[in-house]
């Protein structure tokens, strides 16, 4: 059961999944960001799954050890999640100025609304 041993890279596909799932199926808009939030969980720990090297440690100089890790990925994922964490922010706050406006929050009311 070697494939077994991969295991981050298969809840990297499920929760992938999941978020995909989330923002095609549902109509509701909070929903949808939240689909998304998952989504781009999956993408994080996707790239901090390849940037760990086996065997490597943090990137000091000690005696007697030659791999290394590159904090690099690291420190642009604690980037990328606050850029997330921003767009999640503005994202509900259009879903609440489009409350305002149309007095729902699902997508088939809002396109019914724009259409009559």
């Amino acid at each position: 059961m070697e494939w077994f041993g991969l295991y981050n890279y298969w809840i990297v596909v499920v929760l992938m999944m999941v978020g995909f799932y989330i923002v095609i199926a549902q109509g509701n808009l909070i929903k949808k960001i939240v689909g998304l939030n998952i989504f781009q969980t999956s993408v994080f720990i996707f790239f901090i799954s390849l940037a760990k090297l086996e065997g490597g440690t943090a990137p000091i100089h000690v005696e007697g050890v030659s791999d290394y890790t590159n904090p690099l990925p690291h420190v642009l994922i604690l980037t990328a999640i606050v850029v997330g964490v921003a767009l999640t922010a503005v994202g509900l706050a259009l879903v609440v100025r489009i409350h305002e406006l149309y007095g729902t929050i699902e997508e088939d009311e809002i396109h019914a609304q724009d259409e009559a």
